[in-house]
């Protein structure tokens, strides 16, 4: 009988390595090497039932509780933008993570990787945004680590979050639950917080600046869920932006999506600076937006509520789930011109979360 070891030992890297002997920026971007990755290498490797949902969050049964359970890492450069900081950064984007499961955020742990040479007033207005995201939120944050490493490591400031919410609903909140015939609908325009870290780096001045959209979800969705909305799946649009978002869910759920070309919100700064840089802002990261699929029926009841809030006044729908092939994204426009959403391949944005 083959031991465990010998098992292990015999694995071949699933990852081409002539093409990728190291790994490189594109890895953690969002976008197909990021997706190969995680597909090719580390489910086969972690495979389990829980995982195998491919959600922003583990959805788990304990005795008595239903919860959501996620952990994020946040590597954002710079540490402070238009609109937000790493700070405000992670604690937000950690519960949305649990809010795209439908949970209710409750607890946070926090760890800091920190450089030698950090200034300790850095630290200390990073740690204050975190507490002022923390309250207003309403989760506490309940253990963390500290870590450093030598100077000119890890520039300047990592954190790493694990939050945990409570499942207070009998939805299945899960791309496995998309149907043909949903409605896919955002809250608001797309791209505002790549291109805001983008022209921070860049020294790139607009008539008008760009800000950040970096904002808690949770409160938004946990309403959608008091009107009993029957949703179906949703996902915050980080890394990799609406194209990377939708296709995962299309190949994580064997089904096709429609979307219209003229019904996706972005704001004219925002075409303007990504006409500038040759980026598309279909990939470029969010930090407020989600989509969210429900049954057609549902659709304009969704809308009003996600209009109702601050966070969704801006919202609209922008496809459906449609008969086709399974697994892909299709964009139309208004001339009844057609063409595939793909992942892009290579590192767009490097360290925008």
């Amino acid at each position: 009988m083959k031991t465990l070891a010998g098992d292990m030992n015999s694995l071949q890297c699933p990852i081409p390595l002539d093409d990728y002997p190291q790994v490189v920026m594109a890895h953690g971007g969002g976008g197909k090497l990021t997706h190969q990755l995680i597909a090719d290498m580390f489910q086969p490797l972690f495979a389990n039932d829980i995982l195998q949902n491919e959600h922003d969050g583990a959805d788990l049964i304990l005795p008595g509780k239903h919860i959501a359970f996620t952990t994020d890492s946040h590597v954002i450069s710079p540490l402070f933008f238009p609109g937000g900081d790493i700070g405000k950064l992670a604690v937000y984007g950690t519960l949305n993570d649990l809010a795209m499961c439908g949970a209710r955020p409750l607890y946070l742990s926090l760890s800091f990787i920190l450089e030698e040479g950090l200034p300790m007033a850095t630290l200390w207005k990073v740690a204050q945004s975190i507490r002022a995201a923390a309250l207003e939120v309403g989760v506490k944050i309940v253990t963390g680590d500290t870590k450093v490493i030598n100077r000119n490591q890890g520039n300047e400031l990592f954190i790493n979050t694990t939050g945990i919410g409570a499942i207070e609903h009998k939805l299945s909140i899960r791309p496995a639950s998309i149907q043909p015939g949903d409605a896919i609908i955002i809250n608001g325009d797309i791209g505002r917080h790549g291109m805001a870290i983008m022209a921070t780096r860049e020294g790139l001045e607009f008539e008008t600046e760009i800000t950040s959209d970096c904002a808690p979800l949770a409160g938004l969705v946990l309403e959608l869920l008091k009107e009993e909305i029957p949703i179906h799946c949703m996902r915050d649009l980080t890394r990799g932006g609406l194209a990377s978002a939708l296709i995962e869910i299309a190949l994580t759920a064997g089904k096709h999506i429609t979307l219209s070309d003229e019904s996706i919100p972005v704001l004219e700064q925002v075409k303007g600076a990504c006409e500038i840089l040759g980026l598309d802002p279909m990939h470029v990261a969010n930090e407020g937006k989600f989509v969210i699929f429900v049954p057609r029926k549902a659709a304009e009841r969704t809308l009003q509520i996600i209009k109702s809030q601050t966070l969704g006044k801006d919202a609209c729908k922008i496809g459906e789930v449609t008969d086709g092939q399974p697994g892909m994204v299709v964009l139309e426009n208004a001339f009844g011109g057609k063409r595939i959403v793909d992942m892009f391949s290579g590192e767009q944005l490097p360290r925008i979360c």
